[in-house]
């Protein structure tokens, strides 16, 4: 099979080869890989030298069920599937991929292969974030820092669909693009200090942006929580290391590793086959187009989130 491989010995890192096609396990499922969209966690691994075993990148995917192995029981051939291979190895840059049922969830079959594979890590860490570390409620107010990226735009509508009112913060181009999201306020912090906002938050979740943590700090609310669920190794490095030193009293500095989880999973997807919400897909590239769409990612500067398309849809 076709498949884009690590190789330290190449300009870009990464080149197309004729590897073996996997052969599932007892326990494994071999998808033939439609589409599979890119994270932080693709180019990431690769720039801090942790290779996937098979030395193939790609963790969100979406496809169809080839073969199973004798021990399966939640899926059978032809099934369309959603994955988060991060905790398999990866290895959705390619034609075809295996993986343990722990990973998958059956796409809804009103959504597109498309908008299933840009769910997985992007909706799941800002689920995790506003709900799971943050506790989220209705009638609070969120403030979201970097709002246009792949988790900025799920948390913006996953905010509004908890019933809180939303504030992004993104640069000019992206302000429209975040109100039509669900947000009632949105700050292009290339013209507006937001940190001398006198509003203050109940929880905000920092995507991006080198600010320090004391800023942020001042502008929770009492009681209020800052979740970091991204930006550079640096800041969560720090937000790691001095947060709990920031936690004195009500207001809280948390971080975030989000875990994948197929309860999350498949809750994110029924809400949007029920069009709850939606995705923001910047750029579409082809299989052979894979080394640009990783180049394209790397610059960071990604709104909404970017997709390879595998194989035709058949």
């Amino acid at each position: 099979m076709k498949a884009v491989v690590y190789n330290k010995s190449v300009t870009d890192k990464l080149e197309f080869n004729e590897v073996k096609k996997p052969i599932p396990n007892d326990n494994e499922v071999l998808i033939k890989v439609i589409s599979v969209s890119l994270n932080a966690a693709d180019y990431r691994s690769m720039q801090m030298h942790i290779i996937p075993k098979r030395r193939i990148f790609g963790a969100d995917i979406s496809g169809r069920v080839e073969a199973v192995g004798k021990n399966i029981s939640l899926f059978k051939a032809g099934d369309e599937v959603i994955g988060e291979l991060s905790g398999y190895g990866f290895g959705g840059m390619a034609e075809y991929v295996t993986s343990t049922e722990k990973f998958l969830v059956k796409k809804p079959s009103n959504i597109s292969f498309e908008e299933a594979a840009v769910l997985p890590i992007a909706a799941m860490t800002a689920l995790q974030g506003l709900r799971n570390i943050a506790n989220v409620q209705a009638g609070q107010k969120v403030l979201i820092v970097g709002c246009s990226g792949g988790v900025g735009t799920f948390a913006v509508q996953l905010a509004k669909y908890m019933g809180a009112e939303v504030t992004g913060v993104c640069s000019s181009k992206n302000i429209m693009q975040t109100l039509s999201l669900g947000a009632g306020k949105a700050i292009d912090y290339s013209k507006n200090d937001f940190f001398k906002n006198e509003e203050s938050y109940d929880a905000i979740l920092a995507i991006n942006g080198g600010y320090p943590l004391t800023a942020y700090k001042r502008l929770l609310a009492p009681n209020g929580i800052f979740v970091m669920v991204g930006g550079s190794l640096s800041q969560i490095f720090k937000t790691i290391v001095f947060g709990r030193l920031f936690s004195f009293g009500s207001k809280k500095m948390r971080s975030l590793a989000a875990k994948a989880d197929t309860k999350d999973l498949e809750f994110l997807a029924g809400l949007m086959s029920k069009g709850l919400i939606k995705p923001v897909i910047e750029k579409r590239f082809s299989f052979d187009e894979s080394i640009d769409a990783m180049n394209y990612i790397k610059q960071g500067h990604s709104r909404g989130k970017v997709v390879i398309n595998i194989a035709s849809v058949s």
